[in-house]
Parts: structure tokens; sequence; C-alpha cells
């Protein structure tokens, strides 16, 4: 771990960690602000609840607003962006033999509520087979492009996507969908910290996103931005007193959001101290944490892909941010047998043999996972390793966990140096 910033994150410091992708991970700093909320709040909880909790979360959505381009009154503070997608396709209201389009490089859960909306409403949820590993954006585009038809009602597009750590072109792939009259949904789990966010500027109709991930907010601080000409449309997924509300100075949408029920609000609250706690590490701010992080996935995938024997890189560099996937090869043990014995369609990484050994024997927490996780046409599945890169990473993180691949393909480590 880089000693310089690894003592701002609570990690285990004999672990080796390259999965801040999956949950991320909250600085002490920012955990410590939590904290005096979370006793600010117990002090008085009905003066917290009824009197103040309404103008700090104000002021945590205007400082979020501000981080990823976005009016402030088209944003709803939820737990997470799998929530926001779900939530959107709860409002909506699709017919029998309406399309709902994704690609195969969405999220499982994410695909598995398209699929739900479709079932529920006698719709059909379409696939795109955008290509991996994958040559330039152009390909993304017209992938997705070609499966757009005049049933298609609605789009569920990754701006980073998450089994295979692409960037995608998002706002040439919304304008395409644009012309075509078809609204966009984008999930943006990994997008706040990694891309220079401006959710104007791509133009989707319905854009959700994680705090908790790149941007090293508390767990829970999600949001879901609904385009103005959509929010009527667009409720919370919990009904409560906002429905009915004499108020008049806010919006429905905000009103309905803004009061689901009582939870802990304190995610959402420690956002701006997240936002300027990471920035304060670096000179130029997040511009510099975007580059570093980006600069050092690009390292680790150069050491790991060589350890791999792997030749074609997933990806081109700027379609790659702070993450980046590549296949592994079939001699790498231990390995699950194929279909696997203890991996069904919809698993997630943990299970697999390989993840508990790097784990178990060498410290190392990595991500290791089929691909795609529940079939796809006639679609191989394939056994991906996904690797993160985060201020407290270092080069020597990559080093390690190449030269552990190494070993167990049979490869000299000290080969690798000189390929």
């Amino acid at each position: 771990m880089n000693r310089d910033f690894a003592k701002y994150w609570p990690l285990d410091p004999g672990v080796t960690f390259l999965n801040h992708g999956s949950f991320g991970a909250c600085p002490w700093p920012v955990l410590q602000a939590q904290s005096e909320l979370r006793a600010r709040l117990e002090r008085q909880p009905v003066r917290f609840m009824d009197t103040e909790l309404e103008g700090l979360m104000d002021h945590a959505r205007a400082r979020l607003a501000e981080f990823i381009k976005a009016p402030p009154a088209d944003l709803a503070m939820i737990p997470n962006a799998t929530t926001g997608l779900s939530t959107v396709l709860r409002s909506l209201s699709f017919q029998p033999d309406d399309e709902i389009l994704a690609t195969v490089h969405e999220y499982n859960a994410c695909r598995m509520a398209v699929r739900a909306a479709a079932a529920r409403a006698g719709a059909r949820a379409v696939v795109a087979r955008v290509p991996f590993p994958i040559r330039s954006p152009q390909e993304a585009i017209d992938a997705i492009l070609s499966k757009a038809s005049p049933r298609t009602r609605l789009a569920v597009i990754s701006h980073i996507t998450s089994p295979t750590a692409l960037v995608m072109p998002i706002e040439k792939i919304v304008a395409g969908l644009a012309e075509r009259g078809i609204d966009t949904l984008v999930d943006g789990a990994h997008a706040p910290g990694v891309v220079a966010l401006d959710i104007d500027a791509i133009g989707a109709a319905y854009y959700t996103g994680n705090c908790h991930k790149w941007m090293c907010a508390p767990k829970g601080s999600g949001f879901l931005y609904v385009r103005r000409d959509r929010q009527a449309q667009i409720h919370p997924l919990v009904t409560s007193h906002g429905a009915n509300s004499p108020r008049r100075d806010r919006s429905l949408f905000r009103l309905e959001f803004d009061w689901t029920g009582t939870s802990d609000p304190t995610p959402w609250l420690t956002i701006p101290n997240a936002i300027d706690f990471v920035a304060s590490l670096l000179p130029r701010g997040w511009a510099d944490v975007r580059q570093a992080n980006h600069e050092l996935v690009l390292y680790g995938l150069q050491r790991l892909a060589a350890s791999l024997g792997v030749t074609e890189l997933p990806a081109p560099n700027d379609m790659l941010g702070s993450m980046a996937a590549v296949e592994l090869p079939a001699d790498l043990e231990p390995a699950p047998t194929d279909p696997p014995a203890d991996l069904d369609a919809d698993s997630t990484y943990p299970l697999d043999p390989l993840h508990n050994s790097l784990v178990a024997d060498d410290a190392i927490e990595v991500p290791v996972y089929p691909w795609p996780h529940s079939p796809v046409d006639d679609a191989p599945r394939r056994r991906l390793l996904r690797i993160s890169a985060q201020l407290y990473n270092e080069p020597a993180d990559y080093d390690r966990l190449s030269n552990v691949i190494a070993q167990r393909r049979g490869v000299e480590p000290g080969a690798l140096a000189r390929r």
C-alpha cells in the first residue's frame, strides 16, 4: 500500500486490496464526520429530523450537484445506483411487445431488474453484444444502436461497466438513442470520481450513481437524476408523506424523494466531506486523483497482462478509468469446472476458488467472476479478473499480484520485467 495515503483508510494493512470498485472504502476523516453527525442526531432526534435535516440535505445535494454538474432540483438522494435503476423501471409503464435495451456488460443486478420489468409488462429485454476486448468507442456505439428498434422504449446503459470496466462513450450513445426517440437510463455506479462527470452534457433522461465507491463517501450514499421533463412520472419505491404534501415551495419530485421513512441520513450528509477530503490529498484536487488512479491501473494492467500471457488488452486507454478487467486463461488454477460446479448463473465473484485462494494463501483481495453473469444467447461464459486503483494503492501491489499469478502459471516472475 502507498504509505502516504493508506494511513487515511481503515483497510487491513496485511491485505493487498485491489478491489475498491466493488464497495469503495471510506477514509477515516469522512467516517469521523459521519460519527459526529450521528451523535448530533441522537442527542435530539426530533429536532434533527424535523428541523435541521432539510437544510443539511439541501447543502449536501448542492455540493454533489456541483461535483457531477447537474441541477440540484433534479437530484434525489437514494441509497445506491441499483435502487435508482429499479426506481425508474418501477415508475415507467411498458406495454406488451415493448423492448428494453441493455448490453451484455451491464451489472448483473441491473440486468435482473431489466428482465423483471420486461416480464411484468409482457415486454422484451434485448441485449446488445458489445465486444470485449473492444478496439474503439465506435464499436460500442454501433453495437448498441444496431439493436435499437421502433419498439424500444428505454435503454439501460452503464457509463462505466462493472464486470468489464469499460468507460462507454455515453454522450454519443445517449444522443444516438435520442435521435431514435429512445430515452436512456444511465447506470453511473462507477462514474463519479473516475471521470469528470457532466450529467447536463450527457443529456440522458435518467442517471443514477454511487458516492460510496470512487468518491469515498460512506455506504448508502447514492443519487438519482431525473431530467425535469420526466419527473412527473418518476416516484420513489416507498410512498410516504410527500405524496400528499400541501407544500408548494418544492416540487412533488423533491417532496416525495426527500422523505421515504426514517433512515440514517448521514451517508448523504457527509458527501461534502468526502469531496473535500479526497480533493485535499493532491495539488490539483480531483483532476489529479482521477489521473493518478488511471495511470496506476494502466501500470497494473500491463503487469497483469504479462503474467497471464495476454497479448490483446481489453480496451484502448481512453476507454479505461480506475479499473481494468482481463480474461483468465484456462490453465490458471484453481479454476472452477465448466459449467462451474459451485457457481450458478447469477452468482457473484467471491465464490470463485481463485478469488478464495488469493485471499487465503496470498492476502490479495481482487475479484474473479464469470462473465456474462447469466447466459446471453450463445455468448460463451468467460472468467475475468478485475483490478482497481485508488490512492492507497501503489505499483508494488500490482507487482505482487502479477508475480503470484505468474508463479501459479509456472512462469518465472523475474521474466515479466524483461517483456
